[in-house]
């Protein structure tokens, strides 16, 4: 299948980043390089668009999608394999001083959603894999299911997915690998069919949508790196440069709401003190108080841009 992405909020992204002739922008999680062949446009010839993801697949589309049709200078492209969590070593892989401009689009793409090999699609027959780097020697989806305890599964199923029949889910895919191994998308959207109730069944979103979306969390440990990529990408930045991050899940929105907040508050010292003592100032100035979010008519183009919020910080 193709590698084809349609970016979420590009005019948004666009406008909020600001890029221009000579700009350093970062994209840290490349995709089909939807956003990255606008900026890339933005930014030439004299500026430098640094690509980031660990899928090779994606990778690989976005070297064509990048170079195609386009006379970009050679210097101007630069793509990176790795996580954002290791941003810091990545930034100095790519020789740059510093950034203008920062993009992170999180969340699964469309064409790893659209491929089913890659076991992300709970509407799909396909291993249980979710790796979003399948050359990477980590827990599939279906090692996660084999060999994490009840206990562990309901924590990871109502912390990641707020589903609120974690519990029962846990306990019913415990249940079910005692049978036989649980190794395909089918079977687990099954399991977790039994374990929520016909009645919540009729409402809402797909029943499995939210135990997939935890189990992805979980093997691709996203959350986990978010927070630290963020504050370094705050490091990077050059004054006046801007951080511009697109969310899917409120767990996600949570932290960077928490991120941007963390680095726009001053001083923290109780107002009775007379000195400050706590030396914090602020290094960021918050430009989304309320998130963006997609309009009607991107949203009935792209359904899966429908929870997308974009959120702003501009380095003081």
């Amino acid at each position: 299948m193709e590698y084809r992405h349609t970016p979420v909020l590009l005019a948004e992204v666009t406008q909020q980043l600001s890029p221009h002739p000579g700009s350093i922008i970062v994209d840290c999680t490349l995709g089909g390089a939807g956003h990255a062949k606008r900026l890339l446009q933005l930014v030439v010839p004299d500026g430098i668009l640094v690509g980031i993801d660990q899928d090779d697949a994606a990778l690989i589309a976005a070297e064509i999608t990048l170079r195609l049709g386009q006379q970009i200078p050679s210097d101007s492209v630069r793509l990176l394999k790795g996580n954002f969590g290791e941003l810091d070593s990545l930034l100095v892989e790519a020789g740059i001083p510093y950034v203008d401009g920062f993009l992170f689009d999180l969340g699964v793409s469309s064409p790893q959603l659209d491929i089913p090999e890659r076991g992300f699609s709970y509407r799909e027959v396909a291993p249980l894999d979710m790796r979003m780097d399948p050359g990477h020697h980590t827990p599939t989806a279906a090692e996660v299911i084999a060999t994490y305890s009840e206990a562990d599964l309901a924590r990871i199923v109502r912390d990641y997915g707020e589903e609120r029949w974690a519990s029962r889910i846990a306990r019913f895919i415990v249940e079910a690998r005692q049978r036989e191994p649980i190794e395909t998308t089918t079977q687990l959207v099954e399991i977790i069919k039994a374990a929520i109730p016909a009645s919540a069944r009729r409402e809402g979103p797909h029943p499995a949508k939210r135990t997939f979306q935890a189990l992805r969390i979980e093997v691709n440990q996203e959350l986990e790196v978010l927070g630290s990529a963020l504050e370094a990408a705050i490091r990077w930045l050059a004054p006046g440069g801007r951080l511009a991050v697109i969310s899917y899940h409120s767990l996600e929105d949570r932290i960077v709401k928490q991120a941007l907040a963390q680095a726009a508050t001053g001083c923290t010292c109780p107002p009775d003190l007379p000195v400050c003592t706590c030396g914090h100032e602020p290094v960021l100035r918050i430009l989304t108080r309320k998130a963006i979010v997609p309009g009607a008519e991107e949203i009935e183009m792209n359904p899966r841009s429908r929870s997308a919020k974009l959120r702003v910080g501009e380095k003081l």
